[in-house]
């Protein structure tokens, strides 16, 4: 009988901590998680991979997390929860209008985010 593969999860994170972190909280959830440092990556991570649930970061080297959501969004359905430091009407207005279903500002509480994962898997009936 062939065992069948966890969901995915992307996380576009230039912070090695915080990608860790954010990473701890999705395996935990019960996913797969492909771990990566920047927006190239992260587009191209989702294209491979196809996750039902990507993080992203807004200040980010090369494209920012804006950019990187417009792009992801054209490419996949998945849950895109934007996490960023930054905390102001326009960056999460901004993230939305890029194609974000989530917004959250840093320093997040991982039983939030962890809420927010649990809640789309039981919609996608992964959980």
């Amino acid at each position: 009988m062939k065992r069948q593969e966890l969901p995915c999860a992307v996380v576009v994170e230039d912070d090695d901590g915080i990608r860790s972190l954010i990473s701890a909280v999705l395996q935990h959830a019960g996913l797969r998680v492909v771990a990566v440092a920047n927006g190239m990556d992260g587009i191209e991570a989702v294209r491979e991979h196809d996750p039902v649930i990507v993080t992203v970061d807004i200040r980010m080297p090369g494209i920012d997390g804006f950019e990187t959501t417009r792009r992801i969004r054209e490419l996949s359905a998945a849950l895109v929860i934007v996490l960023s430091a930054h905390v102001a009407d326009a960056d999460e207005f901004e993230s939305l209008k890029a194609g974000a279903d989530r917004y959250i500002p840093k320093p997040f509480r991982p039983r939030e985010l962890r809420a927010i994962v649990d809640a789309r898997l039981r919609e996608l009936d992964c959980a």
